[in-house]
């Protein structure tokens, strides 16, 4: 019996079954949204892992970004008012946070999940933490959701306690010189592929992803600016 042409009967049917399973998962929200399906399931994003990196449901995502922008040295910032602060971000680092918002769009199998909680460097008396919460702050108003500021720089172990009891995913942001102290205090610092310091670079976004109580790491450019590599 000749073969039926693709455009009907069992043969067609088939192959619409096929083009459709990737939307099966379109649409998740909350929780679902960031669980990833088992390697191969129809919906399972294609994104690059550590080798090695377990396989299976996410049970902690938490991604890390240092602050935007600060002056350069002798030069003045400037606050949400607009005036002089030598404590807050450059211009600059003010068009990253505006632009932040875009690197987590609202569309199901985007790279970067969209953060359920959000935390900045808290504390006073020293310049990150403002820099850190000038960062996210439209980040969290398109989010809807507050930024969690009570732990300073140096509270690195607290900080993660309360990331990894908070809804997934996590977005921190920190003072770079902390950020190590925050993959140690995560147990993911002798992670494959994981620095040992961030690097003098203020586009990157770090994400720390647990499966099985194993981590694995990526980074990723935010490609947010002009002159972001």
């Amino acid at each position: 019996m000749p073969e039926a042409p693709a455009g009907s009967g069992p043969r067609r049917r088939a192959v619409l079954a096929a083009a459709l399973a990737p939307l099966a998962g379109a649409g998740c929200t909350g929780e679902e949204a960031w669980r990833t399906p088992a390697p191969g399931a129809p919906g399972a994003p294609v994104a690059p892992s550590a080798p090695g990196a377990p396989a299976g449901p996410r049970d902690a995502l938490v991604i890390m970004i240092r602050h935007a922008e600060e002056p350069y040295a002798g030069g003045v910032g400037r606050d949400a008012q607009g005036e002089d602060d030598p404590g807050s971000l450059a211009g600059r680092g003010w068009r990253r946070a505006e632009r932040l918002p875009r690197l987590f769009p609202p569309a199901p199998g985007s790279s970067l999940p969209r953060p359920a909680a959000v935390f900045a460097a808290g504390g006073k008396g020293a310049a990150a933490p403002a820099r850190c919460q000038q960062t996210v702050a439209a980040l969290a108003t398109a989010l809807r959701t507050p930024v969690r500021a009570e732990f300073a720089v140096g509270a690195e172990a607290a900080l993660v306690q309360a990331a990894l009891a908070a809804p997934m995913p996590v977005l921190v942001c920190w003072e770079h010189s902390g950020i190590p102290r925050l993959t140690r205090a995560l147990g993911a610092d002798q992670v494959p592929g994981t620095p040992a310091t961030w690097p003098d670079r203020h586009d990157l976004v770090w994400i720390f992803t647990r499966r099985q109580g194993r981590w694995s790491f990526r980074e990723l450019p935010q490609h947010l600016l002009p002159g972001d590599v």
